[in-house]
């Protein structure tokens, strides 16, 4: 019999483009106070100050990709584009799959275990530590039904997480009678306090599962992690990390963070395909229960009346028909393009490109997240008393591109964004606020 669970959730109370390699460079306008729009958004953007040398930072990468240059797209929370080589493995994958007489059925194991491999690394995981799984809703699913959950305790959630987290953790607090305890969201930005705060909050069952992320979705906050798995870990919670806006930009350790279980996909900011994502699986769980039965997932091939034993890894977590001939060969590419940088570099390159963002949303009156608590990759922009639809679309017509995102402009920088696509960007702010 299913039980209503009990819900937690009080109230609470024409720019020039820019040259980064130029001796006179300097970034987009640091202000320190918002300015008000009237005085923004009918002239010009204050000009730049000048700064000190910035960070050694991997340069800019648009060239490896198909992008035209009248087009800025920051919506990398969402898709990414494809570099050309990515592309180009999907279309060989393509004419493998035309010829399947040739196919090679140990090079096709050993490319999907080069994928988990290459995945792990993102991590700090092994190669068995990961499962090939069609979306990070699977992965989620698969923890959900490894994770033992009762009436006594209480499932942390943050408001406003993606559906992925919290539509699964919901539906499990609904059919186990547990509480579901959501995190408002803060007045002052700082979520890592206001997780920490209710971890630790009087009067209330113990964690049993902790579903969390690096970074919100809507808007790059950053959560520190490091500070809240070990008061988690002291009430026996299990940590369920939803990895899929930082994954490849941010660091993550899983052995640090003693994690149980992470998912991540493809498709954002490791530069895949869409339909492929990964499930690290802490060693502790690997004795579980897959959500599907077939052949790959067990130590021998073929049904001879009794169920073969399961392989003793996170493989046994694996969906069918892993051995996709087009998506792996476009993941391995990405990642391997990914590894083939500095990820300190890159995390360099992103951050001062969303800095320069940060400064053009504030030189126009709109309200960026606090820069310490702000992603390297990933920036909310608070546009109050606009419309934002209207906002976007605005955007869209001088070729800029963003999203909205729980209220905010969501804007995501990658590797092949440079410094003209961030002149362009507030130059078509600054134009279309003067008309929403």
């Amino acid at each position: 019999m299913k039980t209503a669970p009990a819900v937690l959730s009080p109230a609470v109370t024409a720019v020039a483009p820019p040259d980064r390699n130029s001796a006179t460079f300097a970034p987009a306008p640091n202000l320190s106070a918002t300015p008000s729009p009237q005085a923004t958004t009918n002239g010009p953007i204050a000009p730049p100050r000048p700064c000190a040398e910035p960070p050694p930072m991997l340069p800019s990468h648009r060239e490896l990709f198909e992008i035209p240059r009248h087009v800025a797209y920051f919506n990398n929370g969402s898709f990414t584009p494809l570099p050309r080589l990515v592309r180009q493995a999907g279309e060989a994958g393509v004419a493998e799959k035309s010829t399947p007489w040739l196919r090679d059925e140990a090079a096709i194991r050993e490319r999907a275990d080069a994928v988990r491999a290459a995945a792990s690394s993102f991590i700090g995981a092994t190669a068995d530590d990961i499962a090939l799984v069609p979306s990070v809703a699977y992965g989620i699913a698969t923890a959900a039904a490894n994770l033992a959950i009762g009436p006594a305790t209480r499932i942390l959630l943050l408001e406003g997480e993606f559906p992925s987290q919290s539509q699964e953790w919901a539906r499990l607090a609904e059919l186990r009678g547990a509480t579901l305890d959501v995190v408002p969201r803060p007045g002052d930005g700082d979520w890592t306090s206001a997780i920490q705060a209710r971890i630790d909050a009087p009067g209330l069952p113990p964690v049993g599962i902790a579903a969390l992320t690096p970074l919100l979705w809507t808007d790059g906050s950053l959560i520190d992690l490091d500070r809240l798995t070990p008061s988690l870990r002291a009430q026996g919670a299990a940590i369920v990390i939803d990895g899929t806006q930082a994954a490849g930009i941010l660091p993550i350790d899983v052995r640090r963070l003693d994690a149980d279980y992470v998912a991540f996909p493809t498709y954002k900011w490791l530069l895949g395909p869409y339909t492929l994502a990964f499930l690290y699986v802490a060693a502790r769980h690997q004795q579980g229960t897959p959500l599907e039965q077939h052949s790959f997932n067990r130590v021998a091939n073929g049904f001879r009346g009794v169920l073969e034993p399961l392989v003793p890894t996170a493989r046994r977590f694996d969906m069918g028909e892993r051995f996709n001939p087009v998506s792996l060969p476009m993941a391995l590419a990405g990642m391997r393009l990914l590894q083939s940088w500095d990820r300190v570099a890159v995390e360099a390159r992103l951050r001062a490109t969303t800095t320069d963002l940060a400064n053009y949303a504030l030189a126009c009156g709109l309200q960026p997240v606090d820069p310490r608590f702000r992603a390297p990759h990933l920036l909310g922009v608070r546009a109050l008393g606009r419309n934002l639809p209207a906002l976007i679309s605005a955007l869209e017509q001088q070729n800029v591109f963003v999203a909205e995102r729980g209220g905010n402009l969501r804007i995501g920088t990658h590797i092949y964004n440079d410094e003209e696509d961030v002149a362009r960007f507030g130059d078509a702010l600054r134009r279309a606020l003067q008309v929403v």
